[in-house]
């Protein structure tokens, strides 16, 4: 009788731990949700921002794809996600975008020695325009068309000062690429037909000199100015 006591004591002491681990009946789940890559991005303006990544045109000379920013419908810059490693394109792309935020669409003249390259570059811009969501509550659903999680944690943004000049005010904000300038827009200018004409090609500048060192644009000097001085504030801003 005495050694039936201890069998006892360690058989319900062994039912204590299955008793304190029985399994929980909480249904609830702990999964976190990320947020979509293609959420809209807000600038200092307050202006929803849109960005759409066209699809990847093969080439003869390698894989051409663009990535549109849109400001409302506007296109407000273009970057290049894919693009072949040659001179002739290198050259081209500004001339490209220059034309592209000029003409608001797809409907650019392709670049002399570039031919190949412009006719992939069009077709991705094409695609990046017609996968536009039609408004902001839709952008989620388009994350498959972003741009890639990769690159978008690889860019920043960074707005350069507001420059008073006798025109207006000219603000511009840049996107770099690692340490690259992957595009400008404005966020601030002046409404005169010079300035509108003057952007472009101040932008398409700074592409292809990946720096503030630009010549002003005839008959839009002081806007020239005060854009360079802009770029070069985010520039300097640029962590």
């Amino acid at each position: 009788m005495k050694r039936a006591i201890p069998v006892l004591v360690l058989t319900v002491a062994g039912l204590i731990p299955v008793w304190r681990y029985a399994p929980s009946t909480d249904t609830s789940s702990t999964t976190e949700v990320a947020e979509p890559a293609s959420t809209p991005s807000t600038s200092s303006g307050g202006t929803s921002n849109q960005v759409v990544a066209g699809s990847t045109i093969k080439t003869e000379k390698g894989p051409v794809q663009v990535e549109v920013t849109f400001d409302g419908d506007k296109i407000s810059s273009v970057r290049m996600l894919q693009q072949p490693n040659h001179p002739q394109t290198k050259a081209a792309v500004p001339k490209l975008i220059a034309e592209t935020l000029t003409a608001q669409s797809a409907d650019v003249d392709a670049v002399s020695g570039a031919t190949i390259t412009s006719e992939g570059y069009v077709e991705s811009l094409q695609a990046a325009i017609d996968a536009k969501p039609a408004s902001s509550s839709s952008s989620s659903s388009s994350s498959s068309s972003s741009s890639p999680s990769a690159s978008a944690a690889a860019s920043q943004v960074v707005a350069g000062s507001a420059v008073d000049t006798e025109k207006g005010t000219v603000q511009v904000e840049v996107t770099f690429e690692g340490d690259k300038i992957g595009s400008v827009r404005m966020l601030q200018q002046p409404n005169h037909p010079q300035t509108k004409a003057a952007v472009p090609k101040l932008i398409a500048e700074t592409l292809e000199a990946q720096s503030s060192d630009i010549d002003a644009v005839s008959g839009a000097t002081i806007t020239s100015e005060g854009y360079v001085e802009s770029l070069q504030a985010a520039i300097d801003a640029k962590g």
